[in-house]
């Protein structure tokens, strides 16, 4: 895919997805894989990230004598994820408006630099 997934689009997503339920670190790598082009080790990062900055809980929970270490969001994440979504919003509609052709260019002004 030609365009970058940048940080912040990056956090947006792993709050997405955790904001429906509790995810495990690899099984949300893997989501998010499968939608994006991005390498397995991107997520960790950003999960520390999200983790230090209050948006995201761990708690560890045994599966097959191994423990796994799931991901919650917080209120503070819930707060983020909703200001994320919101600024998709603007994003995509102006995004559409340019690469869907529907926006028209600006009106020629009398400049002539």
């Amino acid at each position: 895919m030609a365009f970058q997934t940048g940080a912040a689009m990056l956090d947006a997503c792993v709050l997405a997805v955790l904001g429906g339920r509790d995810v495990y670190g690899y099984e949300l790598t893997v989501y998010i894989k499968s939608l994006i082009d991005i390498s397995e080790n991107s997520l960790y990062p950003v999960l520390r990230r999200l983790q230090k900055d209050g948006c995201l809980t761990t708690y560890d929970q045994p599966f097959n004598g191994r423990n796994r270490r799931y991901y919650s969001i917080t209120d503070s994440g819930r707060r983020k994820l909703t200001g994320y979504r919101n600024d998709w919003e603007e994003y995509r509609k102006n995004m559409d408006l340019l690469l869907g052709r529907k926006a028209d260019p600006p009106e020629k002004s009398g400049d002539t630099r």
